[in-house]
């Protein structure tokens, strides 16, 4: 019995390059250290260093101008016979680990900026790498789950952190602290990296394309150009999980004589939502492969827009306001994990394998806008009247119609391609 009990799980695994399985374990530990900070940094740096909220959103939303240098240096490189994904990778965690340290020391806006600066970097520098790795050992029928495996350890990783990271500040205050385990996260992951991942990049003998015309040919791609404009919209979105909402929550939700949901109350919400994520994420990345990228898609955006309009719910609910976040959070789960597989595996069809780098450095630059118009956005948002900032959500949820719409053509100029 325990032996047919093994046989199934391992059967039900999705049968991955063994090399995928190690970058999933350096990505989980990795996250680790960043769900250290992820959700507490604009709590700590407004309520515990004294800036405003539109101050630290401006300089969270700086990590996207370095990014977007970064990223496009992380694609072109990861297609270089030079560079290839390897080194990209172990110079992305060194950039990353430096501005965790740098963070760690901030005491004022500039050093924050600084510090957001070479985070924005190294992250650049990661993700054109650490996608084309996955394309590169999947066959195509198996990269979703692929890519859902990625994102898994990643969700795994960001779990275990918030949790350890709200404990650590419920008991000990020690904000700080965050920073240094971050920078050692980073650390770690470039030893695995170093150890244990094999240069996959494999340039043919015969290839001429110059990066110059890998990035000309990507850039004149219109079922590419249509996909960023959507996919800037989904990030804007997932932008404000991690910059607004926590501060919506501890700031604006009234709960009880106090204000807000305490430091550990938001860990243990944010807990959740990873969690949720984590079960689902293999679950609906198999059930989603029976709908192209596109509808896919939209299945995330509805979601999205339900969540929103819950976020606004427990904002203005006289009452259940913590059953009504952790409704929006379930929600907010889902509409992620129905998301990036399908963002990932639609890129890895459109881009020539030469390009894959290219092609995922552009995806990785709608990270960056959406991450530049989100933060700044939503500390606007939350520095003025109560109504502004409750209402902000709900703009949110009735924004996803545009998304819906160019989702609808989307699907209708990729459908004679793939």
């Amino acid at each position: 019995m325990k032996f047919l009990t093994k046989h199934k799980l391992v059967s039900w695994l999705p049968q991955l390059n063994p090399q995928v399985w190690i970058l999933g374990f350096g990505r989980f530990l990795s996250e680790i250290g960043t769900g250290f900070t992820l959700f507490y940094a604009p709590i700590f740096f407004v309520n515990q260093v004294g800036l405003s909220a539109t101050s630290v959103g401006i300089a969270l939303g700086s990590a996207s101008i370095s990014g977007v240098i970064g990223r496009i240096l992380g694609g072109s490189c990861s297609d270089s016979r030079f560079w290839g994904r390897r080194r990209t990778l172990l110079l992305s965690a060194a950039v990353a680990a430096i501005a965790s340290l740098v963070l760690a020391t901030t005491s004022n806006f500039s050093t924050l900026v600084v510090g957001n600066l070479l985070m924005g970097l190294g992250q650049g520098l990661y993700w054109p790498a650490t996608e084309a790795v996955v394309a590169d050992l999947t066959p195509p029928e198996h990269r979703r789950e692929a890519y859902a495996l990625t994102r898994l350890a990643d969700n795994l990783g960001l779990g275990m952190g918030i949790v350890f990271g709200g404990a650590l500040i419920g008991t000990t205050g020690a904000y700080r602290a965050l920073f240094v385990v971050d920078a050692v996260s980073f650390v770690v992951f470039f030893g695995v990296v170093y150890l244990a991942i094999a240069e996959t990049y494999q340039p043919s003998k015969t290839e001429s394309t110059s990066l110059q015309g890998s990035w000309t040919t990507a850039l004149r791609d219109r079922r590419l150009f249509v996909y960023v404009l959507v996919n800037i919209i989904f990030t804007t979105y997932i932008s404000q999980l991690h910059s607004t909402l926590p501060l919506y929550f501890k700031n604006f939700v009234s709960v009880g004589s106090g204000k807000g949901f305490a430091e550990t109350t938001i860990s243990a919400l944010f807990a959740w939502h990873l969690a949720l994520a984590i079960v689902c994420q293999l679950p609906i990345a198999r059930a989603l492969k029976r709908f192209s990228h596109a509808q896919a898609l939209t299945v995330s955006a509805l979601m999205w827009a339900i969540g929103f309009s819950s976020i606004w719910v427990t904002g203005v609910a006289a009452t259940n306001h913590l059953g009504w976040a952790i409704f929006s959070l379930g929600i907010f789960a889902i509409a992620t994990v129905s998301y990036t597989p399908s963002a990932s595996a639609l890129i890895t069809d459109l881009a020539p394998e030469s390009q894959r780098g290219v092609y995922f450095s552009i995806n990785s630059l709608c990270w960056a806008a959406g991450y530049f118009i989100g933060p700044p956005l939503g500390g606007w948002a939350l520095d003025q009247p109560r109504p502004v900032a409750d209402n902000f959500w709900l703009g949110l949820a009735l924004s996803m119609g545009i998304t819906i719409a160019i989702l609808r053509y989307l699907e209708q100029i990729l459908r004679p391609k793939l």
